[in-house]
């Protein structure tokens, strides 16, 4: 009855440990949208942001809405599918209309399944457009693809904080500036000549910006087009502006991830560091010092229980 009870309790004991070990690493996913308020997001898991300028944007706030978008491209003639994940921060004390109706959008999964409709690389990723679907055979797709929309619009929003970055997430829209519906791109580098202090017709509103999957927005920019069908960096048709993508670059899902964690000090400059690619995150090292632990624990536990068992024989 002893042996059996100090068995039971070993074994707990060790289960225990790996349920504590199994809690410390990281898990960012996807889930149900109903409850995304209630997670908080790891930004310590963050590797591949843009590259960053001194801005506002370039610093996470605590409380903001986190998305990702699974996209799945073909970067070049000749080249294997990727499939891969872009994860997007949104500024919602900063753009709060503009970042509700892409939620909203969102949530009404609005945009799984429809793929990028121009590309324009060293400029913007554009897509957003419901119209935008693979109709038979891509590059097939409704008559529309390019220009429509939800048919509900919003007021261009602007804010001080919030301008052209690298990875800068904003609103398309026509010459109305308060025509912006439910087409957005993405800025593959700095495109400030967008921000309505450089323009004449009130700007391009911005409202998030890339924290992870960088590597990917700059992939699907620099894809083959109609109009710049070589896909190489180097030989670029100056003249491209509403290129489509050769092969489908297409959003298989968007869905809410979650929202930025308070942060301390320490913190915000390690995120900014992992964004930037010049450290390894933090989290890699406590999460490998706490792996030490946990199985030299167990180890001694198991050692334990042998040496009881061999008493009570």
């Amino acid at each position: 009855m002893t042996r059996d009870f100090g068995n039971i309790m070993a074994n707990r004991a060790a289960l225990c440990l790996v349920l504590v070990l199994l809690g410390t690493l990281p898990v960012v996913k996807a889930g149900d949208d109903g409850d995304w308020r209630s997670r908080e997001v790891d930004v310590q898991s963050w590797e591949d942001g843009p590259e960053l300028e001194g801005s506002p944007m370039d610093i996470p706030q605590a409380g903001d809405a986190v998305f990702v978008i699974n996209v799945s491209y073909v970067p070049g003639h000749g080249q294997a599918r990727v499939e891969g994940s872009i994860v997007i921060e949104l500024f919602e004390q900063w753009a709060p209309n503009t970042t509700a109706n892409m939620i909203e959008h969102i949530e009404q999964d609005l945009y799984d399944g429809i793929f990028f409709h121009r590309v324009i690389d060293d400029f913007v990723t554009q897509s957003g457009d419901p119209t935008c679907r693979t109709v038979g055979v891509y590059p097939g797709t409704n008559p529309g693809c390019g220009n429509g929309g939800t048919g509900e619009t919003i007021d261009l929003e602007l804010h001080p904080n919030l301008t052209h970055v690298d990875g800068a997430i904003g609103m398309a829209r026509g010459m109305d500036i308060d025509s912006a519906d439910s087409q957005w791109y993405i800025a593959e580098t700095e495109a400030h000549n967008l921000d309505p202090e450089n323009r004449e017709d009130g700007g391009y509103a911005t409202f998030g910006v890339v924290r992870d999957g960088m590597a990917h927005v700059r992939a699907i920019a620099l894809t083959p087009t109609s109009d710049d069908p070589t896909g190489l960096a180097f030989v670029q048709n100056p003249a491209s502006s509403a290129g489509r993508p050769i092969y489908e670059a297409q959003i298989t899902e968007m869905s809410m991830l979650g929202v930025i964690p308070s942060l301390n000090e320490s913190q915000e400059n390690n995120t900014i560091e992992v964004m930037s690619g010049e450290v390894m995150p933090t989290w890699v090292f406590l999460g490998a010092g706490t792996l030490l632990i946990t199985l030299i624990g167990v180890a001694s536990l198991l050692y334990a229980r042998k040496v009881s068992e061999e008493e009570l024989e």
